[in-house]
């Protein structure tokens, strides 16, 4: 009888509130008076497979109805309540209104969905009768029965960790994703392989990767990393995004070159899959290895694991003048071989608490070794009369081992899309190398040693300690307006020891060079926090950001002889602050315009700000300068997006860039301060300075087409101009010049299971960088395990245009139990056109140097899918937990 009387109750509000607002509560939703509305009613059923007749777990039951709109004062179809059906098939939807008409939309992996019009068949009582309140109760419970769904034969065949629809490229105004799944090149390689096909992104011959000829910053799913690109295996490697001008959301380090962010493979449907894989080159070298994932319940288990064996080899000619009062000629002809291997394994897993909290936990390993050869001549001819030459022969070692782990929170409020997440992450990395140098002099036409060999050791190795922890949070205020914020610290510990030993032919033993040694250890600290706010009104979208962030270093050099601290250094950077602001005017359905700007930073790093002189190259030293300043970028983009046909897209930008305060290479003479090392009287000093500024400007058009229903196209075009100049300080000058680069991707898929993936990319002559590249060969610019030399010492120079071409051939096979391979053939460089050759030259010499590194390496994979999507694998309940299979979004990094 209690219920009856409330129920009378409500009935009688509703009546009024009808009669106020007609329409008001009607067509099975929420009316203008929710709160007034009866929502009573209770749904509930058993989802059951249409030929055994047993009950289907993990089934998506969506219910929709009319919802009022406050902005639109209108009502509105929307998704009312959403359940996972339990591992029997049973289902219940509460707190439903028990007037007006539903719509049940049904859906599972392996299933057509299906839709059904469903209602409590209760309508409102004629004006001036008396409602039957004990039946509407006993009709506001009502059973559906058993809802029977279809097999789909086709989407059976097709299930794999990922989905055979996505497109090789998805272009957007804000970023551009690149899913490496599609792409054929790069199997069985690394990162850095993968980045040579990625629009926008230009890769030189040691794998450092430059976007609109600047360094960008690398991230590993939204989060820094002390992983190089070398060091991350592309199977493991789901897609990559390149966000061109971030939003203060993101970390305002790098200066303007934006962030390239990688998202490893996390799958998350139900039951388990996996797959191996293994494949050789034509150097003999191997590759293989292997993933599972295993979902049910509230429990998601990850780990992947891969072995990778490589052969480097490269070449290197250089003609360098020397000039002063005893012109000097150098010609080096080098040859290197690096061979080694590196492995990595990834694991993890994520605890569904229940439907609004989860926590996630991850964790990598990395080992890698490499043994390197290098042979070289160097012939010096002084003054027009060849001299001598010498015969250098090295040995080396090195050894990397990198270790990274990650906790993650997030708590999803009541409303949809309200949330805050939390995380700690932290990277621990060593490396350690060995190298044996033998240098013989030889006067020409002889083979007689003018003297005994120069032979000398170098012990190195360090560490490198990286903590970040950070908290999100997400609020749609109203349903067109959004406020995020944010704060994020990052502290890196780093260490490093070189000891350079000279071998002693008195007394047979190696003896210490303090000088040439270096030992040294440093830490770097930034703190910050962000405020977004964005809204929608008619056609207009609108991002604000605001971004605030301090850094400091604190650097120490350790004595050689006593190994404790000495000669500290410090540098602070107070608070700056970094706006950010996209608007967005949407043209029609399909094309958009966009106009962006933001403001970002690239602070000194240790050793150019390290105070100390390194004396490993006798006749040109180098220190750093303490006294640097940051440099500060503006950026302004205007986009043009336009789907303009069915699976095509052409996104066109216009950008520009200024950059106050430009770090810069700078080389002086000063008087030997070592003259035990050398007799010359005097020597040049690298170090660096503040130049006036940069400014690059330019327009690039990717377009991405299907040319005919078997081949797909995408060209992207970069035409910029580079100036730098330097003029604020001695022998500077400006330096500029009009360039460009193009990239063409052609994917042929034929008949019976095969594609072909064509890939080309061409660079016209253009400046020489004024640093190092990013996330290049084993770190940085170049050098490192793979040998090799990285920019040049000057703010003066250019590279020679190049160009290369990438060609692989695939075969799929699809079996009817679900499981899948595929056998790929590809050949980087396939017509060994990749030749690096750049210029250089300052007041002191001038040098031409070419460089080719592994053309025309044919390699040979395979891999092999299964899984088996059963929601009963463990016969537990299930949860209500995201069972849509897909990898996981970028959080987005702070």
């Amino acid at each position: 009888m209690n219920k009856i009387f409330i129920l009378g109750i409500l009935l009688v509000s509703t009546f009024i509130t009808q009669a106020q607002f007609p329409g008001a509560g009607r067509a099975g939703g929420a009316g203008r008076a929710g709160g007034q509305n009866v929502n009573i009613g209770h749904l509930y059923g058993k989802i059951v497979d249409k030929q055994t007749n047993k009950g289907i777990a993990g089934v998506s039951v969506q219910l929709w109805g009319n919802k009022f709109d406050t902005v639109s004062k209108q009502l509105k179809q929307a998704i009312l309540k959403t359940v996972i059906t339990q591992t029997n098939g049973d289902f219940s939807l509460e707190g439903l209104s028990i007037f007006g008409n539903f719509k049940m939309k049904l859906s599972a992996v392996g299933y057509k969905a299906t839709e059904n019009t469903v209602s409590f068949g209760i309508k409102f009582p004629a004006a001036g009768t008396q409602p039957d309140f004990a039946a509407i109760l006993a009709a506001a419970d009502k059973d559906l029965g058993n809802i029977k769904l279809e097999q789909d034969a086709t989407q059976l065949q097709s299930v794999t960790v990922t989905s055979t629809s996505k497109p090789l490229f998805e272009l957007g105004i804000d970023r551009k994703v690149f899913n490496v799944d599609k792409n054929l090149v790069s199997t069985g390689q690394t990162a850095t392989e993968i980045m040579k096909s990625i629009p926008s992104l230009s890769v030189d011959i040691d794998g450092n990767v430059t976007l609109r000829n600047a360094s960008p910053t690398i991230f590993v799913d939204g989060r820094p990393t002390t992983l190089t690109l070398d060091q991350i295996p592309a199977d493991l490697i789901d897609k990559v995004e390149i966000i061109t001008n971030p939003s203060a959301k993101f970390d305002a380090s790098g200066g303007g070159a934006g962030i390239l962010n990688i998202v490893l493979k996390k799958n998350k449907k139900v039951g388990y899959n996996g797959g191996i894989r293994t494949g050789v080159d034509s150097r003999g070298k191997f590759n293989g290895g292997g993933d599972l994932n295993v979902r049910q319940n509230k429990l998601n288990f990850f780990l992947s694991g891969i072995y990778n064996q490589r052969k480097s080899i490269a070449t290197n000619l250089t003609d360098r003048n020397d000039f002063g009062t005893k012109p000097n000629q150098i010609h080096q002809d080098q040859k290197s071989t690096t061979d080694g291997y590196f492995g990595f394994l990834r694991g993890g897993l994520d605890y569904f608490v229940d439907n609004r909290n989860t926590i996630s936990i991850a964790a990598n390993y990395n080992k890698g070794q490499f043994n390197g050869e290098q042979d070289q001549q160097v012939d010096s001819t002084f003054s027009g009369v060849y001299k001598s030459y010498n015969l250098i022969n090295s040995n080396s070692t090195s050894i990397f081992k990198n270790f990274g782990s990650s906790l993650s929170f997030k708590h999803n409020f009541e409303k949809n899309g309200h949330n805050i997440s939390a995380d700690l992450n932290y990277n621990y990395s060593t490396n350690s190398n060995n190298s044996l140098i033998n240098t013989q002099n030889y006067y020409p036409l002889s083979i007689n040693p003018t003297k005994a060999a120069i032979k000398q050791q170098t012990l190195g190795n360090g560490d490198n300690k990286f903590f970040t922890g950070q908290i999100d949070y997400e609020n749609p205020l109203t349903e067109n307006t959004k406020l995020e914020l944010g704060a994020r610290a990052a502290v890196r510990d780093y260490s490093n020891q070189n000891n350079q030993y000279f071998y002693n032919q008195t007394t047979g033993v190696y003896d210490y060079y303090s000088l040439l040694s270096s030992n040294y250890k440093y830490t770097d600290a930034v703190y910050a926090a962000y405020a977004n706010i964005s809204w929608k009104a008619k056609q207009f979208s609108y991002q604000l950001g605001l971004r605030a962030e301090s850094s400091d270093y604190k650097g120490n050099m350790i004595s050689a002889t006593t190994g404790k601290d000495s000669t500290p250094f410090k540098v602070s950077y107070p608070f700056s602050f970094f706006p950010s602001a996209f608007v967005t005017y949407k043209l029609t359905d399909k094309q958009d315009l966009q106009l962006n700007y933001s403001r970002r930073i690239n602070r000194p790093n240790f050793f150019q700000l390290i105070p100390f002189i390194d004396y490993s190259d006798p006749l040109n030293l180098s220190n750093g300068n303490a006294n640097l300043k940051p440099e500060f970028t503006n950026s302004f983009e205007v986009s043009y997006n336009n789907a303009y046909k069915k699976n095509a897209n052409l996104l066109v930008t216009a950008y520009f860039k200024q950059t106050d305060n430009l770090i810069t290479r700078f080389q002086y003479k000063d008087k030997n301060p070592a003259p035990q090392l050398t007799t010359a009287d005097s020597v040049v000093f690298n170090t660096y300075i503040n130049a006036n500024n940069s400014i690059s400007y330019g327009l690039e058009l990717t377009n991405k087409m299907p040319v005919t229903s078997f081949w797909d196209l995408t060209l992207n075009v970069n035409i910029y101009n580079s100036k730098i100049n330097s003029t604020n300080v001695s022998n500077g000058a400006s330096n500029e010049r009009v360039s460009w680069f193009g990239k063409m991707n052609n994917s042929f898929k034929l008949k019976k299971g095969y594609s072909i993936q064509f890939s080309g990319d061409y660079r016209a002559k253009n400046v020489l960088a004024q640093g190092g590249g990013g996330g290049g060969r084993m770190g940085g610019g170049g050098g490192g395990f793979y040998m090799g030399g990285g920019s040049q010492s000057t703010a003066q120079g250019y590279n020679f245009p190049r160009y290369s071409f990438d060609l692989a051939i695939r075969k799929d096979w699809t079996w009817k139990n679900g499981q899948s391979g595929s056998l790929t053939i590809s050949m980087d460089d396939i017509f060994r056109t990749q030749l690096s050759k750049t210029y250089s030259e300052s007041v002191y010499f001038n040098q031409i140097s070419e460089r080719r590194r592994d053309p025309q390496v044919l390699r040979i994979n395979f891999s092999y899918r299964f899984g088996k999507f059963d929601a009963t694998l463990f016969k537990r309940k299930n949860t209500k937990a995201d069972q849509s299979g897909g990898t996981e979004m970028m959080q987005g990094g702070n």
